[in-house]
C-alpha cells in the first residue's frame, strides 16, 4: 500500500505518517512535507523520484504527473486500467493525504496583496484530490488532521478502509475543494480595478453547512432544514448546547434567534440582568433587573397574554428562583449562557420546554454577522448588518425640554429595543422596563396605538414613559398619539422634511425629544 502525503498544515501528520510506516505502508511525499518526514527518520520517496521529474516553477508544477494521477484514478477492478499501470510502470497510490496552500487565511490578512493572494492559490494539490476523491472506491482521501485517527484505526484493526468511511472521505473532500474555490471566486470577484477591494463581490458563493432536518418549515406542508455558516460567529444560536427537550422547530429557531441577538446586546457587566421574550419574532418584553428572577419579572409584566408559548431568553446564569417562576408559565424554549444544577432540577418535569445553553461573548463585536442576506424572489438582498451601538454622545435634543439623566438612560434602553422590533416600531419604556409594544404594522400610528392597548391590558400606566420609534415622524400626529397615551420624552432618528413641525409640537406638549440621526428598520 502506498500513501502520498502533501500537507500545508503539518498538525498530527509526523505521528500519522510513523503509525502508516508502522503498518508496513510506503510514504510518498513533497518538499517541506518530504524534509519533515525525512528529518525525523522516516523513509520517504520524494514524488520527484517517483515521477522522474523535478519540480519547477518554484514548487507550482510537481504533482501534476501521470504517475500520480494515474496512480490515483486507475480503477483496480477492471484489469484494462491495472494492465495500463503496469505498461507504463505506474504503482497505485491508496490513501492520499492533502491540505491545501492556506488561501483562507492569507486573504483574511490586513495588508493581503493580491500577488499573496494568487500565490497561495494550490493548483495541485485541489487536481490529486479530486482524483483521489472521485475514485473513492480505492482510494482514502484524508483532506483535514481531525480524520487521521479514524482511518489509522481502521488500518489497524481491519487492515483496510472502510467503503463506508472512504466515502464519506470523499464527500468531505469535495466539500474542501467546493469551499476553497469558493473562498477564491469570492475574493478575485472582490478586487476593483483600482486594486482596492468592493465590500460586496462581483460574485458571491454561499457556504453553509446542515446541522439538522427539521419536522418542517414555518407551516407543516413545507420541509426544512437548519444550516450553518462554515464558520459561525461565537454566541451564535447555532452553537447552542440543548440541555434538553423536543427537537426545535424551523419557527423555534427563528424566534429564538431573534431573542438572542437582543439579550446580548444588554453587556451584563455593564447593563446587569436582561431578560427578553420574543413571540413570532418581536419582542413582547424586555427588561433589566437586579438579578435573573427580577429581570424576567418585570420582562413578563409587559405583555403577559403574548409571552404565553414564547421564547426567554437571559443574558446571565438562570438560578433556582427564576426557574421557579419561569416554569409557571408556558415557553417554548428558554436559553441563558448558564443553569445553576437546582434551575435545571425545576424543568426536569417539564420535558418538553427546549433548553438552551449559549456562549456569550465577551466582545460582543465576536458574536455579530458582518452581513444580513434576505432571499428575494430568484435573487438575494444582501448588506451589512445593523450592529450600529447608539452612545449618549450621539443623542441630540431638539426641544427645550430637557430629559433627565434616568430618561437618559431609559431612551438609550428603548432605542436598543426597538431595533429588534419589526416595524414600524413604537416601543413606550420606564426605568429599565418596555411598558407598551408595537410592532410591524403599515402606519405608525397603528403601532403607537397599539402599544398603547398592550400597556392597557397589562394594566402598566404610561404616564411618565420614555417612547423610542424607529423611524423619523412623518407628521406630528405620531408625536401626538404617544404624548397623549402618557410619554414625557421621545427618541426618533429625525431626518424628516417636517421635522420642524414635529419639533413645534413636543414644545407646545411641554415633551423633551431627542434625534438619534440613525434608523433601525426591520422587516
Amino acid at each position: 500500500m502506498n500513501a502520498l502525503i502533501s500537507v500545508s498544515d503539518k498538525t498530527g501528520i509526523l505521528e500519522f505518517a510513523r503509525a502508516l510506516h508502522a503498518l508496513g505502508i510506503k510514504l510518498i511525499s513533497t518538499g517541506g512535507t518530504a524534509k519533515l518526514l525525512a528529518d525525523n527518520g522516516l523513509p520517504v520517496t520524494e514524488v520527484a523520484q517517483l515521477t522522474g521529474f523535478p519540480e519547477m516553477l518554484d514548487g507550482r508544477v510537481k504533482t501534476l504527473h501521470p504517475k500520480v494521477h494515474g496512480g490515483l484514478l486507475a480503477r483496480r477492478d477492471l484489469p484494462e486500467h491495472m494492465a495500463a499501470l503496469k505498461a507504463q510502470h505506474i504503482d497505485t497510490i491508496d490513501l492520499l493525504v492533502v491540505n491545501l496552500y492556506p488561501f483562507e487565511a492569507t486573504v483574511a490578512k490586513a495588508g493581503c496583496t493580491l500577488e499573496d493572494a494568487i500565490e497561495n492559490i494550490d493548483i495541485g494539490g485541489p487536481a490529486m484530490v479530486r482524483s483521489a476523491a472521485k475514485n473513492w472506491k480505492d482510494v482514502s482521501v484524508l483532506t483535514e488532521a481531525t480524520q487521521y485517527a479514524q482511518v489509522l484505526t481502521e488500518l489497524q484493526t481491519q487492515g483496510k478502509v472502510s467503503d463506508a468511511t472512504k466515502f464519506a472521505l470523499s464527500v468531505a473532500a469535495f466539500n474542501r475543494i467546493s469551499n476553497y474555490d469558493a473562498a477564491i471566486s469570492d475574493y478575485l470577484s472582490s478586487i476593483q480595478s483600482d486594486g482596492s477591494r468592493a465590500l460586496f463581490p462581483g460574485q458571491t458563493n454561499a457556504r453553509f453547512v446542515k446541522l439538522q432536518d427539521l419536522r418542517y418549515g414555518e407551516n407543516p406542508h413545507q420541509q426544512a432544514a437548519f444550516y450553518r455558516d462554515l464558520h459561525p460567529a461565537a454566541g451564535s444560536l447555532v452553537t447552542a448546547k440543548q440541555l434538553q427537550g423536543k427537537e426545535l422547530s424551523y419557527n423555534n429557531i427563528a424566534d429564538a434567534d431573534a431573542a438572542w441577538e437582543c439579550v446580548k446586546s444588554f453587556d451584563f457587566r455593564s447593563n446587569g440582568a436582561a431578560c427578553v421574550i420574543v413571540k413570532h419574532a418581536n419582542p413582547c418584553g424586555v427588561a433589566l433587573g437586579t438579578d435573573a428572577l427580577n429581570a424576567y419579572t418585570k420582562a413578563f409584566q409587559t405583555d403577559p397574554t403574548s409571552a404565553f408559548g414564547g421564547i426567554i431568553a437571559l443574558n446571565c446564569t438562570l438560578d433556582e428562583a427564576a426557574a421557579q417562576q419561569i416554569s409557571k408559565q408556558f415557553v417554548e424554549v428558554l436559553m441563558a449562557p448558564g443553569f445553576t444544577h437546582e434551575a435545571l432540577e425545576v424543568f426536569k418535569t417539564k420535558v418538553n420546554v427546549r433548553i438552551l445553553q449559549m456562549e456569550l461573548p465577551l466582545d460582543a463585536d465576536r458574536g455579530r454577522n458582518a452581513t444580513d442576506i434576505k432571499r428575494v424572489g430568484s435573487g438575494l438582498l444582501m448588506q451589512t448588518a445593523d450592529n450600529h451601538e447608539l452612545a449618549l454622545s450621539d443623542l441630540k435634543v431638539v426641544t427645550k425640554a430637557q430629559p433627565t439623566a434616568q430618561q437618559l438612560q431609559d431612551l438609550l434602553f428603548a432605542w436598543k429595543v426597538a431595533k429588534y422590533v419589526k416595524s414600524n416600531a413604537i416601543v413606550f419604556c420606564a426605568n429599565g422596563m418596555t411598558m407598551g409594544v408595537g410592532a410591524g404594522q403599515m402606519s405608525r400610528l397603528d403601532s403607537a396605538r397599539i402599544a398603547s392597548i398592550k400597556a392597557q391590558h397589562a394594566q402598566l400606566s404610561l404616564q411618565g414613559t420614555v417612547v423610542a420609534s424607529d423611524a423619523f415622524f412623518p407628521f406630528r400626529d405620531g408625536l401626538d398619539v404617544v404624548v397623549d397615551a402618557g410619554a414625557t420624552c421621545v427618541i426618533q432618528p429625525g431626518g424628516s422634511m417636517r421635522d420642524p413641525e414635529v419639533i413645534d409640537a413636543a414644545n407646545e406638549r411641554g415633551v423633551a425629544m431627542v434625534f438619534s440621526g440613525v434608523r433601525h428598520f426591520r422587516h
